[in-house]
């Protein structure tokens, strides 16, 4: 794994994610509100836009074809694939 930054397109906000921290801790760690509940990739609720970059999909429910399209993504497990990634956030 790989740091990585995460833009989020509303705000402009941008933030480091460290290798050992997901998407969704490093947005609680910083005030940003986001529905969630599993944590692990296998219920659905913190499903979110992708607007740029490359995902590396760590969840259990995109099909593969969902996947490639790049345009969602589940940011309690899922991480970039390369530098950075800009959220519909």
């Amino acid at each position: 794994m790989h740091a990585f930054e995460i833009r989020l397109a509303r705000s402009g906000e941008v933030f480091t994610v460290p290798e050992d921290r997901s998407i969704l801790e490093v947005l609680e760690d910083n005030g940003i509100d986001v529905i969630f509940s599993c944590r692990e990739g296998t219920c659905g609720t913190c499903e979110t836009p992708v607007l740029a970059g490359a995902v590396d999909h760590r969840d259990t429910l995109l099909t593969p074809d969902e996947q490639a399209a790049n345009d969602t993504m589940f940011i309690c497990v899922s991480r970039a694939a390369g530098p950075s990634l800009t959220l519909d956030l």
